[in-house]
């Protein structure tokens, strides 16, 4: 697995890089070749995306007001609907084949939720997946009180995957309050720093999402 941390970078890059890295992929597969598992993370300065089935009216507000708060839209091609990214918060785009590791897409997501939620329970955090609702969740069982703190959403082809994760670390949470964050409007956010009542050093985030990662899909390819 290669891994590659962006740091802080525009979206737009981010999202550059990443086609060319799946293009290259898809080239290698197309000749018979195993391409390279690369995991990339990073942060982005203040980003609303909307996926390719995402509704508009989870968009509370027009695209010039966004840009006045130093907001940037994008409408990309991964699954699901409306989310937030911002300083920080650990975003992780991993580019991985599939097939490498003998998995699908939903046991990759799998694979990724419950990433997040070992992290988090490293950290005396309880969280959990919510039933019809990629990502990661706390107090899933008192509705009054549920609240998302990853979102996930994943674009394949033919068994490679790109987009990925975010990590609410020390985000920001003020800008949820843009969107209906994942198209729910009886849910909330939450982040680590909330959860906890401090901040957390994102390098030290970074290398334990890293080896958990790695732990995780190798578990994976020895099952």
């Amino acid at each position: 697995m290669i891994y590659n941390d962006l740091n802080i970078i525009e979206y737009g890059r981010a999202w550059e890089y990443q086609q060319e890295l799946f293009a290259k992929a898809l080239s290698l597969k197309d000749k018979g070749k195993k391409p390279d598992n690369t995991l990339l993370f990073c942060e982005h300065p203040h980003t609303i995306t909307i996926g390719k089935h995402g509704d508009n009216k989870n968009l509370l507000f027009q695209e010039s007001y966004l840009n006045d708060r130093g907001v940037v839209l994008f409408q990309i091609d991964r699954g699901g609907d409306v989310t937030y990214h911002g300083p920080g918060q650990l975003v992780g785009y991993p580019i991985f084949d599939l097939e490498s590791f003998n998995i699908g897409l939903r046991q990759y997501i799998f694979n990724v939720e419950e990433i997040i939620i070992r992290f988090l329970a490293s950290y005396n955090i309880q969280s959990e997946r919510l039933e019809g609702a990629a990502g990661v969740w706390i107090d899933t069982k008192i509705p009054s009180k549920t609240r998302k703190i990853a979102a996930i959403g994943v674009r394949s082809s033919r068994f490679v995957t790109m987009h990925g994760f975010a990590l609410n670390v020390n985000t920001d949470l003020s800008y949820f309050s843009l969107i209906n964050p994942c198209g729910f409007v009886d849910k909330g956010v939450t982040s680590i720093e909330i959860e906890l009542g401090y901040k957390l050093d994102m390098e030290e985030v970074k290398i334990k999402m890293k080896s958990l990662f790695e732990e995780v899909f190798i578990e994976t390819v020895s099952q």
